[in-house]
Formats: structure tokens, C-alpha cells, sequence
């Protein structure tokens, strides 16, 4: 490796105690869809001494700006989504309880008796139900209709039809492992902190922090329409399919695994992957010997599925830290996994230029 390759590797950012403390603020913090704002105050706290430039816009985005040294720099998008998946209120009912819609893709099967956290004071609640002995038919799938959150005595002066509901589940570091709701996409979020703090002069770095991702893409439309950058990067989380199957029988299908590095996706619901991005970024992996995987074709999508479609088309890829129980009160994902998601999209934004976009 030259003397060039060795420096860049040196100044490759090390997520620490540091990164993992702003990481457990992250997730954390109650954003679901609509309701971004206590996760968006911790960003703007990190990235403001940075910034050349920060636009919260319409929708609540926030758009950051790190200029590159040349006036035609590359403009480089990178976009994470604050938001989460969760619960809103719709109903009040008598003794504290409210009913609930869900928002964005969370299986109802496991919302029963899920501890929650309701609106910006993280009143405690539960999801209540009939226990298990007095139940008549156990193989029937309670319907969300059928659920409330109990906030208990005075719950109704405590909270109001339209308040969200995030799942109390606060974040811990287990050995290798970190353990929280929200890690899609906190992860991302905070990987695109420490980017944005460690910006090169190379290109023009167009960060954008996104709202409502899970309920269809929407910050990201129109983060890409404002940026108009002349690549689109989504820094995600997705699926780590790597756990026997229900029936006990051989998984062979593995989307990704925890502890073989970030993802790239070839393909998803929302998104072909630009030929020209695959090509730049397995090659420089290779090249830094940065461990990677690669996400298999299937469902789901990520912010790419907007951005690539804006203004004339842009070049979109997603590099994603895997995690299990996508969706979840919970998920789990590896601090390898998530170092490797930084270091591979920094040497990215240090060795990225027009040519790479070249036919």
C-alpha cells in the first residue's frame, strides 16, 4: 500500500466511547414519522461548529452543507432518516387508555404488552392486553383495534389524540454488540455526524438528515430536489436474516449477517443501484481491504428510492449496517459493522470524483 493510501487510512475516524455515547442520546430519543424534532436538536447541537451551511426545511429535513476546495467540486448527497417507526394516538378513553394507529411497518403480533414511551415527555405507558390464561383462542392475532396504551390513573390529562408513541426500550452496549430500538436508522444518523465533522475538501458534501423515510421515502424527495447533488448515497439499516428459521430447518437465505461488514445493495423494492457506484465502491473496499457484504435483491427499500428519481435522475447507491429484528421493540447490530459503514463511505468521499461516473 503507498504512502498516499497509508495517510488516508490514518485519518479514518474510530468510533469510541464517544461516538457511542451520541449513538445511545440517538436512538434513545422518541422521533417517529412526523414527530422528528428531539432527534433533529441533537443533530443540529453536533453539526453546527461544522457546517458551512444548515437548512431545516418544509418538511423538517435538516440540509447541511461542506463545501469542497474547487467551485466545481463533485456534489456528493449523503442522507440518513431521523425517523422511526411507531405508534399515534387517535382516541382517548376513560382511565388513562388510548387507541392507536400504527405508523410505518411494524408487525402487530408483537405489540402486546410492549412498553412505550408517549409523547415529548416520554410519558411511560403500556400496551395492555388479556393475559395468556384467560384468553380463549391462543392461536388468533390480536387485532391493533383491540389493543390500548395504558397510561394509567390521570393518563388523559397526560396525553391527547395525535401524540406519538415510541417503544421504551433504552439503549445498552453489550460487548461487541449494541442493543436499542430505533438503530434504523440512529446508526446512519450518527454516522453521518461523524462525516459531517470529518468532511474532505474533495467534494462537496450535501448532508441530509431525513424525515418520514418509513413512511414512504418523503424528506428525502425533496432533500434530493434542493441538493441536486450528482450522486445519492443512503446510509441505512437493513435486515440481518442470519438466524434459523421458524421450522428449525437450514436458513439459506442470509439479506446480511452481523460481523461481516456494512451492506451494498445491487437491488431493492425502491431501487436499481447505479452499475458505476457498485463498480467505485466494492473496488476501493477491496483496494483498503475494508470488510463488506453485499445486500441479496429482495423487498424493502431505503432513501435512494427518491433521491435517484429527482430533477434529471441521480446515481444512487446505499451502504446499510445490518440489524436484527428490523422493526422491532428491539434490534441488535455490531460496532464492526457499523465501523466499517464509516471508514468504507470516508475513504469513498476522499477518493470520489466526476470520473467515476464516466461511461
Amino acid at each position: 500500500m503507498n504512502t498516499n493510501n497509508e495517510q488516508l487510512i490514518s485519518k479514518i475516524p474510530i468510533i469510541g466511547d464517544e461516538q457511542i455515547e451520541l449513538l445511545e442520546r440517538l436512538s434513545n430519543a422518541c422521533g417517529v414519522s412526523g414527530a422528528e424534532e428531539e432527534v433533529r436538536q441533537i443533530v443540529l447541537e453536533q453539526v453546527k461548529p461544522y457546517a458551512d451551511e444548515i437548512t431545516i426545511d418544509a418538511l423538517g429535513n435538516v440540509l447541511v452543507w461542506r463545501k469542497g476546495k474547487n467551485p466545481d467540486s463533485m456534489k456528493v448527497m449523503l442522507a440518513a432518516h431521523m425517523d422511526e417507526v411507531g405508534l399515534m394516538l387517535v382516541d382517548s378513553d376513560e382511565g388513562g387508555t388510548f387507541s392507536f394507529e400504527i405508523v410505518g411497518g411494524i408487525d402487530e403480533r408483537q405489540l402486546v404488552g410492549k412498553a412505550v414511551w408517549v409523547g415529548k415527555k416520554h410519558t411511560p405507558g403500556v400496551i395492555g392486553s388479556r393475559p395468556i390464561h384467560l384468553e380463549d383462542d391462543l392461536s388468533r392475532k390480536i387485532p391493533v383495534k383491540s389493543l390500548k396504551i395504558d397510561l394509567g390513573p390521570g393518563g388523559n390529562d397526560k396525553a391527547k389524540p395525535g401524540d406519538h408513541a415510541c417503544f421504551a426500550t433504552p439503549f445498552q452496549k453489550v460487548g461487541p454488540s449494541l442493543i436499542g430500538k430505533a438503530l434504523d436508522d440512529r446508526i446512519g444518523v450518527a454516522t453521518l455526524i461523524e462525516l459531517v465533522k470529518n468532511a474532505p475538501y474533495e467534494v462537496d458534501l450535501c448532508a441530509a438528515f431525513t424525515v418520514q423515510e418509513e413512511v414512504g421515502l418523503r424528506g428525502a424527495r425533496v432533500a434530493a430536489y434542493s441538493f441536486n447533488p450528482d450522486v445519492g448515497i443512503a446510509l441505512d439499516s437493513t435486515p440481518a436474516n442470519d438466524l434459523p428459521t421458524w421450522d428449525e430447518e437450514e436458513n439459506v437465505f442470509y439479506n446480511t449477517r452481523l460481523g461481516f461488514g456494512a451492506a451494498i445493495y445491487i437491488a431493492d423494492n425502491a431501487t436499481l443501484s447505479d452499475p458505476r457506484l457498485i463498480k467505485f465502491f466494492t473496488s476501493l473496499a477491496e483496494e483498503y481491504n475494508i470488510q463488506y457484504q453485499v445486500r441479496q435483491p429482495g423487498t424493502g427499500g431505503t432513501d435512494a428510492g427518491a433521491i435517484h428519481k429527482q430533477r434529471m435522475g441521480i446515481p444512487s447507491v446505499s451502504i446499510s449496517v445490518p440489524g436484527r429484528n428490523a422493526h422491532s421493540a428491539v434490534g441488535i447490530a455490531r460496532i464492526s459493522d457499523w465501523q466499517s459503514q464509516l471508514s468504507w463511505l470516508f475513504l469513498a468521499l476522499n477518493r470520489m470524483n466526476k470520473s467515476i461516473l464516466q461511461r
